[in-house]
């Protein structure tokens, strides 16, 4: 006898069976087409109710679900080779719970922070973000600004600095409009009188406008005194003030080795008449930036790690002493409202003081002499 086989395309289809467990984020469903089982992806909408139940059965939450206001959020505007080095010496030193990258380039500024959020396992920093807009900085208790543009050839440096102004009234007041409790650290250059824009823009008072100033120069000026002596850059201490470029004043009649002044050994030292020529330390200093920029394209890791520096001392409240760029009217016979470095206290306030060097008269004359540089480009400038 033979035994007729059912028609497997008329049997009624049957019905779906219940979802997989949640761990599945596929939902399979049976039709009858021959023998041939059909698998269709989750919908947005399934899948958001699959994970949302994966989270609900994780975690039982205590606290409301409010989120608490950052303590240490840092924002770093501009996230070119400078501002990617101060965000990355920020984050490998632990000083932010929230870092927040701000850009007009929308491509970059993406791909930077996916880049640091990938490595974020190996970082103690919680939260990384970034938007071109500023309301992603809101509540940053540290502003970075290292935007602006380039200078062209040929272009004087007042040219360069009215743009840079034009460039800072679009990126100053949308800081202080989210985060007007902030201080301010301005590294682009040219860093004085930049920082002094940046304080005119801003309404702030000038203990929290703060230029990265000298603090560079003078780890460069530790550094290379430092080789020469056969020591550690942490075992010289010398000071560079004044601008940030080449009129910058290398306090010789401070340098010191655990205490021994260096000025009593050479009466000469740092003048023309040195016969060993230490004067050749603080040129190579104003040099280096430019020896650098021709070797690789542009400096960063130095000022990042400077910056990171300055960051510390800020947000951990140390009251470090700090060569960076403040307002200095009326200090050292200066008169006009313009920014240089000092020796400045730095805490949580800001600049909470300026510790006063006894400088030679040599020494004043060429503070002076830096502060008349800056104003003779400020005084010029427009629109502030």
């Amino acid at each position: 006898m033979i035994r007729r086989t059912a028609d497997v395309t008329s049997a009624p289809p049957l019905p779906d069976p219940p979802l997989l467990p949640v761990v599945v984020l596929v939902r399979r469903r049976r039709s009858v087409i021959g023998t041939r089982v059909v698998i269709c992806p989750l919908s947005d909408v399934d899948r958001a109710a699959v994970m949302s139940s994966v989270l609900q059965k994780l975690i039982t939450p205590l606290a409301s679900n409010a989120s608490e206001t950052p303590r240490n959020k840092v924002t770093v505007v501009g996230v070119g080779q400078v501002g990617m080095a101060c965000a990355v010496s920020i984050l490998l030193r632990d000083l932010c719970d929230e870092l927040a990258l701000v850009d007009v380039m929308e491509d970059r500024l993406k791909g930077e922070m996916m880049d640091l959020q990938h490595g974020s396992l190996f970082l103690k920093t919680s939260k990384i973000v970034a938007d071109k807009d500023y309301a992603v900085t809101a509540n940053s208790r540290l502003v970075v600004v290292t935007a602006g543009v380039r200078q062209q050839e040929g272009e004087s440096r007042l040219n360069l600095v009215q743009r840079n102004v034009n460039v800072f009234k679009a990126i100053i007041p949308q800081i202080i409009k989210y985060s007007p409790n902030c201080t301010i650290v301005v590294v682009s250059n040219p860093v004085d009188v930049l920082t002094y824009v940046t304080w005119k823009l801003s309404g702030l008072p000038k203990h929290r406008v703060i230029g990265s100033g000298t603090n560079l120069d003078s780890a460069r000026f530790r550094y290379l005194m430092a080789e020469r002596l056969g020591i550690h850059s942490s075992s010289f201490n010398g000071w560079v003030l004044g601008e940030h470029g080449d009129t910058s004043v290398p306090v010789w009649s401070g340098a010191n080795v655990a205490g021994v002044n260096l000025q009593k050994l050479n009466p000469d030292i740092g003048t023309d008449a040195d016969k060993e020529q230490w004067k050749a330390t603080h040129k190579a200093v104003v040099d280096s930036a430019y020896e650098v920029i021709k070797l690789k394209g542009y400096t960063n890791w130095a000022i990042g790690l400077s910056v990171a520096d300055l960051t510390e001392s800020i947000v951990k409240n140390l009251s470090r002493v700090h060569p960076v760029s403040t307002m200095v009217k009326d200090m050292y016979g200066i008169g006009e409202e313009v920014f240089l470095s000092l020796p400045c206290v730095l805490n949580s306030s800001g600049v909470g003081s300026v510790v006063n060097m006894t400088l030679t008269d040599g020494e004043v004359a060429q503070l002076r002499k830096s502060a008349d540089t800056l104003w003779g480009i400020q005084k010029d400038l427009k629109d502030l």
